[in-house]
């Protein structure tokens, strides 16, 4: 008998999902069941017969469902996120059912009544790159469907999906009003942040150009923060009206923070200001003035935008670790957490940080952050220990981190890390890329590329780089400094090292080794030896091997130089 050829046909793909379903279980089982349960009888269901859907595969946290249009799975999805936002009125915040959708045009496989095949693999790939609330679809549906729905579409180009060779162009379905007005966010939830168009302030009309490209920018950069919940340039800038405070706004838009500035430009000056607003209260968080000539316009506005995001990411996760904190220990979330541990970090206390990330990762063993943060604290705190047990801890959770979501710059940023203090330096320097090519506003990132730098042996790049951060980003991490320092000792420039390892407030035993070696080499030995005893006083046992350990330099005369003016300071090997 011959083998009976699969059916194929073209449809739409709707996958969606329920964000945070396991710890909706953990804390309420009975309830969760029960309530996905309305949803789906009196949300899902009648949407999909009104849309002609078919519903073809229900999960315990998701559905799958066949449209024979691209156009009535759009319309589908923008009606379920809206119907599924006004179901959660009334709802206390921790119980709300909230769903990210994907949704893909493309051939499929019909078996059984079953779909298969790349048509549902990049709808369900796409429903996972969905931030809570959004509507993700492919390039393949969005021809089919602009200009034939009542909605805005963000460009998100090209992206890799998982276990996909090719890459699938994507869009993001901007928010619409009846989804925009949501209940304004807890200060526990992911930051999130509505940058209002910049007032042009010059007089001239020709000129407003510059200040709605500057806030454009401002929202493109942010968005790529995975830790900010951006609003989209559509929801900003069609908001009507325009007036109001930062609390309307908030409430209006439903976003914990707002950003407001000007521009002006007069003759060759450029004066730009931006101000961080807490939407809940109207208390500004930070506020900024900057004065350029604007010879090179173009160029000065690449500058503000990205010193503007950089101290925006870092207050909004500040501002939210500091509300997280004072949330009684019954009502914390695994992303409490996170930004508790994230804060611990920025004070280098990594190895209690790291026990704030397990905590995460008990509540939720999928969070991607989680496992990359873990796997950056336990880095560090490998240089201080010097255990290689430490180390394949961190590669572990590094590599955990990657294989839940490769799109992501954290997890590039981790196993970069991990790989450059396991001297595997050019697997570190493909991960940095990569991190920064998906998020090249992180100045974290970027001075931890520096760093890796300096060890490849590339001292001039590595200073350079290091001293156009120190430059640019307000409120720069004090480790920067000590970044510099290594640089420059590299560099047989001892003074200048010890002049910018003096920036460091709080001088750990990696800076304190080469504080003694540069006084070793300077011929100032009881300055030396002070420094020494102060690195050993954290681990007195230390040995040159020690520092080997945790010194991946690829160049070995480099880390010769280390240990040449560590004999000379007085460490035995």
């Amino acid at each position: 008998m011959a083998e009976e050829r699969a059916q194929r046909r073209l449809a739409a793909v709707l996958a969606a999902d329920v964000v945070g379903y396991s710890r909706l279980m953990e804390e309420d089982e009975s309830g969760t069941l029960a309530a996905l349960k309305a949803r789906r009888k009196q949300v899902l269901e009648p949407l999909v017969t009104r849309h002609h859907g078919r519903l073809f595969k229900v999960a315990g946290d998701g559905a799958l469902i066949e449209f024979g249009s691209a156009v009535n799975a759009v319309e589908c999805a923008v009606e379920l996120q809206r119907g599924m936002a006004e179901a959660n009125s009334g709802v206390p915040e921790n119980r709300h059912i909230v769903l990210r959708i994907g949704i893909n045009l493309g051939d499929v496989v019909v078996e059984s009544g079953d779909l298969y095949g790349d048509g549902v693999n990049i709808a369900a790939r796409l429903e996972s790159m969905a931030k809570p609330g959004d509507v993700l679809i492919s390039g393949e549906a969005f021809d089919h469907v602009k200009n034939k729905v009542k909605c805005g579409f963000e460009d998100l180009g090209l992206q890799t999906l998982k276990n996909m060779v090719d890459r699938v162009r994507v869009y993001r379905i901007a928010e619409t009003p009846a989804v925009v007005a949501r209940s304004p966010r807890r200060a526990t939830d992911t930051p999130s942040i509505a940058v209002l168009p910049f007032t042009n302030m010059s007089g001239d009309p020709e000129q407003q150009y510059l200040s709605d490209g500057i806030t454009e920018d401002i929202i493109t950069q942010l968005a790529r923060f995975k830790t900010i919940t951006v609003l989209a340039r559509y929801a900003t800038f069609n908001r009507a009206p325009r007036t109001g405070s930062a609390v309307d706004v908030g409430r209006d838009l439903g976003v914990s923070h707002v950003v407001e500035g000007s521009v002006r430009k007069v003759g060759g000056t450029l004066r730009i200001t931006a101000q961080l607003i807490d939407a809940g209260t109207g208390g500004h968080l930070w506020a900024e003035r900057y004065d350029r000539d604007s010879a090179d316009v173009f160029a000065v506005q690449d500058e503000v935008v990205a010193s503007i995001v950089a101290a925006l990411e870092g207050r909004l996760v500040s501002a939210a670790a500091a509300s997280a904190r004072l949330k009684p220990t019954t009502s914390w979330s695994a992303y409490d957490f996170l930004l508790q541990g994230r804060e611990l970090c920025n004070f280098y206390r990594e190895p209690e940080a790291a026990t704030y990330f397990a905590r995460a990762l008990a509540i939720d063993p999928n969070y991607t952050h989680a496992h990359a943060w873990q796997a950056l604290a336990l880095t560090i705190t490998f240089t201080f220990n010097a255990d290689l047990a430490t180390l394949e801890q961190a590669r572990n959770a590094a590599e955990r981190a990657l294989s839940l979501d490769t799109n992501d710059a954290t997890a590039h940023w981790a196993n970069a890390m991990v790989l450059l203090w396991s001297k595997e330096h050019k697997r570190a320097g493909s991960h940095f890329e990569r991190a920064i090519a998906l998020n090249p506003m992180d100045p974290q990132i970027q001075g931890d590329k520096a760093n890796w730098l300096r060890y490849c042996g590339r001292l001039e790049e590595s200073l350079d780089a290091i001293n156009e951060l120190l430059a640019r980003v307000p409120f720069a991490p004090a480790w920067f400094w000590a970044i510099r320092g290594g640089v420059l000792f590299n560099m047989r420039k001892y003074r200048e090292a010890l002049d910018s390892f003096s920036n460091l407030p709080d001088k750990r035993q990696p800076t304190l080794i080469y504080i003694a070696a540069a006084h070793a080499y300077l011929g100032e030995s009881r300055r030396a030896a002070t420094a020494l005893q102060a690195g050993k006083d954290a681990n007195p046992n230390m040995r040159l091997n020690d520092v080997v350990a945790v010194t991946p330099e690829m160049d070995g005369s480099a880390l010769q130089h280390l240990l040449d003016g560590l004999r000379m300071a007085g460490l035995s090997d």
